[in-house]
C-alpha cells in the first residue's frame, strides 16, 4: 500500500504522527502569543476542536505551547479553529458571572469560498475545483491584498489555502486585532461588490465616478479576465452561456446582442461584439461604458462570506489543520509567488508521514542515532524532511515581519517616554 495516497479512512492512524512529529507548534504559540506582550492574551484565546464522528468541543484555552501541544496530541483533532480572545479563559466560561464572558480582540478574518462562485463558474461546482476555476482564488488574493495593505495600511496580512476550496485571510496587526464589530462590518462591506443572493441576476452595480478601489479591482480583473472567462470558462460558448450574460445588459440592447452573438465563433468575438452593440443601443455612453465592467465583476469578483469578517466571536478554521476529505494541510501562501501557487500540489498528511517514515528507514539502517536530542528540535528536524518544509519558511518570514514590526512599535514608545 502507497502511504503518500491519502485514504480518509487512514487519518486516525495518521493524525498522532502529525501531532507528535511534524505540526509546527512553536511557530503556532509564537504567532497566537504575539510576542507575549499583552499579559494572558494566550491564555484568554479560543480554540475549537471537532474530534472524530464530528464530536465538536468549544471553548478550550490553554496557558502555553506545552499545554496546547499535550491536549492536541492527546485528543488528535479532525479540525482545529481558532476563535476570539476572551475576558476571562475560554475553558472557564461557565464559571463567570453571566453577561461578563466576552469576546474583546481577534484578528479581522476574511473566508472566500469556490461554491459562492457556482453561477460564474462552468467547469466545477459545488467543493470540486480545477485548475481552470482556482483562478478566481488568485484574482481574490490579489485583489483583497492590495486593498488591506494600500487602503486601510494593515501590513501584517497572512494568506492560507483552506485544504479543498478556499482561502482565509488573518489580518494580524494590533489596530485590525482591536477592531470593533462595527468597524469590521465598515471595512467588509467596503470590500464588497457583488451583492445579492441566488435570485438576484445583476449582482453588481456601478455608480459614476467609479471609486478607485473598484479602478483598481477592475485593472487586477482584467489581467485575467480574457484567459480566465473568455478561454478556460468560455462563458460565452453558446446560446444557453450567452443568455445569462445577455440578461445583464439593459432590455434595449438584448435583441441586437443576440443578433451579433450568433454571428460570432468564439467567446472572445462575442466579448468584442458586446462593447459595439451597447455603443450603438445604449444612449446614455457612461451606462455603456460601465455595463461591461460590471459583467466582469460578477464573474471575477471576491465573493466574500460578510458574516466571518463582521464577527469578533467567528471560529475559523486554523492554519495547519488537516482537511479530513482530502488529507491537504491547511497551509500559508506565499503571495510573492501566487500565480504558482498551485492547491493540489499542496502536500497531504499522508504525504508527509510518509517522507517521514522514509527519512527514519534511511536513518535506521545507517544506523544513525537522535537519542538524547530534546523533543522540539527533533521535531523542527522532521518537518524539514518535508514537503511541509517551505510552507512553514512562508510562516516563519510572516512571523519575522511580525516580530520587527512589534520592536520597532516598542522602541517608537520608548524613545517617546524619553522625550517627557
Amino acid at each position: 500500500m502507497d502511504l503518500s495516497v491519502y485514504d480518509p479512512a487512514s487519518l486516525p492512524d495518521l493524525l498522532p504522527l502529525y501531532y507528535r512529529r511534524l505540526f509546527p507548534f512553536y511557530q503556532y504559540f509564537r504567532w497566537l502569543n504575539y510576542g507575549g506582550v499583552v499579559k494572558n492574551y494566550f491564555h484568554h484565546r479560543e480554540f475549537s476542536f471537532t474530534l472524530k464522528d464530528d464530536v465538536y468541543v468549544r471553548y478550550q484555552s490553554f496557558n502555553n505551547q506545552s499545554e496546547l501541544e499535550k491536549e492536541m496530541q492527546k485528543m488528535c483533532p479532525y479540525k482545529i479553529d481558532i476563535g476570539a480572545v476572551y475576558s476571562h479563559k475560554p475553558s472557564l466560561h461557565n464559571t463567570v458571572k453571566s453577561g461578563t464572558f466576552q469576546a474583546q480582540e481577534k484578528e479581522l478574518v476574511f473566508d472566500i469560498d469556490m461554491t459562492d462562485y457556482d453561477d460564474v463558474r462552468r467547469c466545477c461546482s459545488s467543493a470540486d475545483i480545477c485548475p481552470k476555476c482556482w483562478t478566481l482564488m488568485t484574482i481574490a488574493v490579489r485583489i483583497l491584498d492590495r486593498a488591506l495593505a494600500e487602503d486601510f495600511g494593515f501590513q501584517h496580512r497572512l494568506w492560507v489555502y483552506s485544504g479543498r476550496r478556499g482561502v482565509h485571510c488573518w489580518v494580524c496587526d494590533d489596530s485590525a486585532r482591536k477592531l470593533s464589530q462595527a468597524e469590521r462590518s465598515a471595512v467588509a462591506e467596503y470590500l464588497s461588490v457583488v451583492k445579492g443572493g441566488e435570485e438576484t441576476i445583476k449582482k453588481v452595480q456601478l455608480s459614476d465616478p467609479i471609486h478607485p478601489f473598484i479602478g483598481k479591482s477592475l485593472k487586477m480583473v482584467e489581467r485575467y479576465f480574457e484567459k480566465y472567462a473568455l478561454v478556460d470558462q468560455d462563458i460565452l460558448e453558446n446560446k444557453q452561456c450567452w443568455d445569462k450574460v445577455v440578461a445583464l445588459v439593459p432590455e434595449v440592447a438584448r435583441e441586437n446582442l443576440l443578433r451579433e452573438f450568433s454571428k460570432a465563433r468564439s467567446s472572445v468575438e462575442r466579448w468584442d461584439k458586446l462593447s459595439s452593440c451597447l455603443e450603438a443601443t445604449v444612449k446614455d455612453l457612461r451606462r455603456h461604458s460601465n455595463i461591461p465592467k460590471e459583467i466582469m465583476l460578477q464573474f471575477c469578483y471576491p465573493r466574500l462570506d460578510v458574516n466571518v469578517s463582521k464577527g469578533l466571536n467567528h471560529l475559523l478554521k486554523s492554519p495547519f489543520s488537516v482537511h479530513p476529505k482530502t488529507g491537504r494541510i491547511s497551509v500559508p501562501i506565499d503571495t510573492k509567488k501566487l500565480d504558482q501557487f498551485d492547491p493540489f500540489s499542496v502536500p497531504t498528511i499522508s504525504l508527509i508521514c510518509s517522507e517521514l517514515d522514509n527519512v527514519c528507514k534511511k536513518e535506521d539502517d545507517q544506523d544513525s542515532s537522535g537519542e538524547g536530542e530534546p523533543e522540539a528540535k527533533k521535531r523542527t528536524r522532521d518537518y524539514k524532511r518535508t514537503s511541509l518544509a517551505p510552507y512553514i519558511k512562508v510562516f516563519e518570514q510572516f512571523l519575522d515581519k511580525l516580530d520587527q514590526s512589534r520592536k520597532g512599535e516598542l522602541l517608537s514608545k520608548s524613545d517617546l517616554k524619553k522625550e517627557f
